[in-house]
């Protein structure tokens, strides 16, 4: 099948259009190189994917609506999936309007084109931050989500709700999933696990807001993309409508779109996730306990009922399993 996605220099479209080429398929990346963490990084990113044959790279912002039609047209896309944004929670703080720029206007030029394309599939990136304040747990997809406590999740809920406007009007089939804290190899440096282990690595503090005491769902990212790409072969609609008991499916009433969470729905207090760093490196890490920071929640937790009837996949990659992985990346790619 032919590809378009947008983020293929990131960490989670780089592992998603790698496995993609694997399997034989054609891809368009398209990604904006900015400099919101190192673009050295996200060159070599895409710099693995140009050895395959099947992979075409276009750079250019999601906000340049030339950049992104010209991609389209390069990819003549059956699947367009949608990874590109701005991310980061904390930085929505300092720059909410690159997120503005990016996730609402981007995303928009997104949907203006599989408007046009009409793709068998349209799969969004989302984010378990959308459920924001949220007190129930797990995180369920047909839980209010309304109360977003960042830019950053507002923006990720603008989208969502933007994308089934355009399901309902121009019948494209589409899927925004929310996935929980993904981590792993090649990795963002303004993730934590990365500053973790880049801080104990060389005998720095490291820096553990909340007094530790934050739960999050971590998901390994060999794990969100068996989730994305099982979710890529199952285009909303009635046929797939979700009967199973004590199941609420979010396929909407009035078009093919749904939500659907990646996660496993097995969260993790911060204090336990230092821990197994501190085995994977081998040294224990100096830690400066903080309060929380604006814009943090307590936890997040994803219930993964809907992901198991729709696909008969949850993801189980342990904490532990994970993080060594990554910590043997790390000490190779910068060895």
């Amino acid at each position: 099948m032919r590809f378009l996605i947008t983020g293929t220099a990131g960490f989670i479209g780089f592992h998603l259009a790698r496995r993609l080429l694997d399997a034989g398929h054609f891809v368009v990346g398209f990604d904006g190189m900015t400099a919101y963490y190192d673009i050295e990084l996200k060159k070599k990113r895409h710099a693995i994917l140009e050895r395959s044959n099947g992979f075409k790279p276009v750079i250019g912002m999601l906000e340049d609506k030339a950049a992104i039609d010209h991609a389209a047209d390069l990819a003549e896309p059956d699947v367009i999936i949608h990874l590109a944004a701005q991310a980061g929670v904390r930085y929505s703080l300092e720059n909410p309007r690159s997120y503005v720029e990016s996730n609402v206007v981007g995303s928009f030029n997104i949907l203006e084109i599989a408007r046009n394309l009409k793709p068998r599939h349209l799969l969004l990136a989302s984010t378990s931050s959308v459920y924001g304040s949220n007190e129930k747990v797990p995180f369920a997809e047909s839980d209010k989500a309304d109360e977003q406590m960042t830019i950053y999740a507002a923006t990720k809920k603008s989208m969502e709700l933007m994308a089934h406007s355009y399901a309902h009007l121009f019948h494209v089939p589409t899927t925004a999933f929310r996935f929980f804290t993904v981590y792993g190899p090649w990795g963002r440096p303004d993730m934590a696990l990365f500053k973790f282990v880049e801080a104990i690595r060389n005998d720095r503090p490291i820096d553990i807001y909340g007094e530790g005491l934050m739960s999050r769902d971590f998901t390994y990212i060999d794990d969100l993309v068996e989730g994305i790409v099982r979710l890529a072969d199952i285009p909303p609609n009635e046929s797939n409508r979700v009967t199973t008991e004590g199941v609420n499916d979010t396929l909407s009433k009035h078009a093919p779109f749904r939500v659907v969470n990646i996660g496993g729905g097995q969260p993790v207090e911060l204090l336990r996730f230092v821990e197994t760093i501190e085995a994977a490196m081998g040294k224990a890490a100096v830690r400066n306990m903080l309060p929380m920071q604006p814009g943090d929640v307590p936890r997040t937790y994803a219930s993964p009922d809907l992901l198991v009837a729709l696909t008969n996949f949850r993801p189980d990659i342990g904490l532990d399993v994970g993080v060594e992985k990554f910590a043997e990346w790390y000490r190779t790619h910068y060895a």
